[in-house]
C-alpha cells in the first residue's frame, strides 16, 4: 500500500461533451449536441478499475474533486451523482470536501444546480467569457449576454452560492469588446471568486488557423498588458485577493483544488486527456474521446505516455509554480546571485522581497515565465514556497 503521505486526496475528472468546439479552443472534447452519461461514468469507473486498489493510490477521503471540460453541464442532472457513484460515496463523506463542477451558462439550469448540489457539489465554476454579445458569437459561445446573469441567479437560488465566473481578456480590438463593461457586468454578479484567463492563439485550434494564414490578428501585447492590469485593479479595489496570477477571491473563497496544482501536491486524473502526478511521475492520457472510452471499457490501460521529472525540472517547475501565487518564492534556497536578482526586481517593481520570500506585483505577474526562468538558472538547490 502507498505510504500515507503520497496518497491522493485529489481527482480531476475530465467531461469532454460540447456543442460548438469554442475558436481558441485546445482542449480535450467532442462535439455532439449532448452529453454521453453513461458512457462517460462506465469509462471512468474502468479506468478506476485498472488502478490496483491494493496499491491505496486514492486515500480514504478525498480533499477536493474538479469536473472540468469541455461542458460539464451537458451531462445534465444526473452526472454528479454517477460520478458520486464512481468515486465511492465514502471518499465524498469529508464535511470539508470541496468539489467543484464546471458549467456553460446555457445549459445550467435550477433543475442541474439542485441535483448537482444533491450530489455533493459545492462550488460552481461558470464559463462566462464576456457579456458582449458579438463578442461571444465570434468565440462560439453559445449563451448570450444576459445568460450568465440567468445561470448565476439560478444557482444562488438552488444554493450554489459559492460561485467563480471565468473572464477573457486580451480579445481582438476588431471585436470592439468594452473590457470595463465587462468587468464592471462581471462584479454586478456577486460572485465570491473571478478567474482572468488572456487569450492564447494555439496551433490547431480555428483561432490559430485564421492568425496564421492573416484572418484573425495575433495578440495584442500592449491590450492583453492593459486589460490584464486594469482587472487586477478593479477586481482589488471591489475588496478580491488577487491571490493567484490568474485568480481572485473574496476572503475564504480561494479555490483548494487548483492549490494543489501550485503547491506540486499528488492528483488523480480521470477522462480523456487528463494528467496525473505523483511524484516524480506525471502522466496522461489519450485525448480522444472514442479512443479512451475503448481503452478503459477494453481492460487497457487509457495511458498515452508520463515522464520522470528529474532535479532540474522540478526545481523550474517549482520556481514557477510559486512565483505564480502570493505567497512567492522562499529564499532559503537560493544563491546570494540569486538575491540580488530579486532585489533588482523589487528596484524595478516586479517584485517584494519581505522576509524570506520574494512575491511578483501585478506587473511582475507578466513575465512570469521569464521572471522564473531567470531566478531559477541562479538557484543552488530545487526549491519550494515560502508556504512550504
Amino acid at each position: 500500500m502507498a505510504p500515507q503521505a503520497a496518497r491522493v486526496r485529489s481527482v480531476y475528472v475530465h467531461a469532454p461533451f460540447c456543442v460548438r468546439r469554442c475558436v481558441y479552443c485546445d482542449f480535450a472534447v467532442t462535439v455532439r449536441s449532448t452529453g454521453d452519461v453513461d458512457g462517460w461514468a462506465q469509462a471512468l469507473a474502468a479506468e478506476l478499475a485498472l488502478l490496483d486498489p491494493a496499491d491505496g493510490l486514492l486515500a480514504d477521503r478525498l480533499e477536493t474533486v474538479y469536473v472540468g471540460g469541455g461542458t460539464p453541464s451537458l451531462l445534465g442532472p444526473t452526472a454528479m451523482r454517477a460520478l458520486a457513484r464512481v468515486l465511492g460515496e465514502d471518499r465524498l463523506s469529508a464535511a470539508d470536501l470541496e468539489w467543484t463542477a464546471e458549467a456553460n451558462p446555457e445549459s445550467f439550469t435550477p433543475e442541474l444546480g439542485s441535483a448537482w448540489r444533491d450530489a455533493g457539489v459545492n462550488r460552481l465554476s461558470l464559463g462566462v467569457q464576456s457579456f458582449h454579445e458579438p463578442t461571444l458569437r465570434w468565440m462560439g459561445r453559445m449563451h448570450g449576454a444576459e445568460g450568465a446573469v440567468r445561470a448565476v441567479r439560478d444557482a444562488k437560488v438552488v444554493g450554489l452560492t459559492n460561485a467563480s465566473v471565468d473572464l477573457v481578456f486580451g480579445l481582438p480590438a476588431s471585436l470592439g469588446r468594452p473590457w470595463t463593461d465587462d468587468l464592471e457586468r462581471a462584479l454586478d454578479l456577486d460572485v465570491p471568486h473571478v478567474s482572468l484567463y488572456g487569450l492564447s492563439v494555439e496551433p490547431g485550434t480555428p483561432l490559430g488557423r485564421a492568425v496564421a494564414e492573416g484572418k484573425e490578428p495575433a495578440v495584442d501585447d500592449e491590450r492583453y498588458r492593459d486589460e490584464f492590469l486594469e482587472a487586477a485593479d478593479r477586481l482589488v479595489r471591489a475588496g478580491y485577493e488577487h491571490y493567484e496570477v490568474s485568480n481572485f477571491a473574496r476572503p475564504g473563497y480561494v479555490s483548494r483544488h487548483n492549490a494543489v496544482y501550485w503547491d506540486g501536491r499528488p492528483y488523480l486524473g480521470l477522462g480523456n486527456g487528463a494528467h496525473s502526478y505523483l511524484h516524480p511521475v506525471r502522466r496522461w492520457n489519450v485525448r480522444d474521446w472514442g479512443a479512451y472510452a475503448q481503452r478503459a471499457l477494453g481492460g487497457q490501460s487509457p495511458e498515452e505516455g508520463r515522464e520522470r521529472i528529474d532535479a532540474a525540472a522540478e526545481s523550474l517547475e517549482r520556481t514557477w509554480l510559486a512565483l505564480r501565487t502570493r505567497e512567492g518564492l522562499g529564499l532559503g534556497g537560493l544563491t546570494e546571485d540569486a538575491r540580488i536578482l530579486a532585489s533588482r526586481w523589487a528596484g524595478a517593481g516586479l517584485a517584494r522581497v519581505t522576509g524570506d520570500s520574494v512575491r511578483l506585483t501585478t506587473e511582475g505577474w507578466l513575465l512570469l515565465d521569464r521572471l522564473a526562468v531567470e531566478l531559477d538558472s541562479l538557484s543552488a538547490v530545487p526549491v519550494g514556497s515560502a508556504a512550504g
